[in-house]
């Protein structure tokens, strides 16, 4: 029997001033929105890394958290896309890998790494980038215990955690290449779907789909509406049922309905988190 794919459906982190009294309750405390959000959604994109690293001990604390079967996506560090732009970024990359993400033990999903709008492609630091990325325990310990450690020891516990997965997500138009899907394809890194008019190509380039959806596809978007959903949930169903997994994050202007709109591709999807 042929594998089906696994779909999760979430936001762009959870902290939002606007979401409480409308997603979430009235009167609930700051300090337990993850719990109340990881229980309506399967999965959350964690921004926070993008910023600066995080410690060891706050994965391991949003992990506890939230339920078996949730996932959180890890956004890599400006320094690294931002900063650097890819270039002589070895040591910004151990350094993130070392910082604690193996924390998230089976809540960790894929890192996806956002470039920035000005950034074009340079074929000779893209490709030693995608290279340098760890798909496996053993890359991933070599790379982070490359790490300083003069602030904190690198953090080099498996957890578990076998393989990992990347996405990209490039918003030059030179990136929309045959031969940058050629790259892609060759390192399995998924290219993000933006579902915009700028970016609505959902071709996938890796084992998995990872959507940043900013759309819809549309002259003069107004949000995603019923039928917008059913379209995503359409292309979602096609690819779970030729076994590939999707991560599906609403991150569009709109945030105040990105949880109602997530939850709302999951009912049409069929699936439900746990509680």
């Amino acid at each position: 029997m042929s594998k089906t794919g696994t779909i999760r459906t979430g936001t762009a982190g959870w902290v939002f001033a606007p979401w409480r009294g409308t997603f979430f309750p009235e009167g609930l405390v700051q300090k337990k929105e993850l719990n109340y959000a990881s229980r309506h959604l399967t999965s959350i994109e964690i921004n926070a890394t993008f910023r600066g690293n995080q410690k060891p001990e706050s994965f391991s604390k949003w992990a506890a958290e939230t339920p078996e079967g949730f996932q959180f996506s890890v956004k890599g560090p400006q320094l690294v896309t931002h900063i650097k732009r890819l270039k002589n970024a070895t040591d910004a990359l151990a350094g993130f890998f070392a910082s604690g993400p193996l924390a998230l033990g089976d809540r960790l999903g894929p890192f996806v790494w956002q470039l920035p709008p000005n950034l074009s492609y340079d074929p000779i630091s893209f490709s030693v980038f995608l290279a340098a990325l760890p798909r496996d325990i053993d890359s991933y310990l070599a790379l982070a215990s490359k790490a300083d450690g003069a602030k904190a020891p690198p953090y080099l516990e498996a957890n578990g955690l076998t393989a990992f997965r990347h996405a990209i997500e490039m918003r030059h138009l030179s990136f929309y290449t045959a031969e940058v899907d050629a790259l892609l394809r060759e390192h399995n890194v998924a290219r993000v779907i933006a579902d915009t008019i700028d970016n609505p190509s959902r071709e996938l380039t890796a084992d998995f789909a990872y959507c940043r959806l900013q759309g819809p596809a549309r002259p003069e978007p107004t949000g995603y509406e019923d039928a917008d959903i059913d379209d995503l949930a359409t292309t979602i169903t096609g690819w779970r049922d030729g076994g590939i997994d999707t991560y599906a994050y609403f991150v569009h202007e709109d945030k105040l309905h990105a949880p109602a709109n997530a939850m709302a591709l999951a009912a049409k999807l069929g699936i439900a988190p746990n509680t």
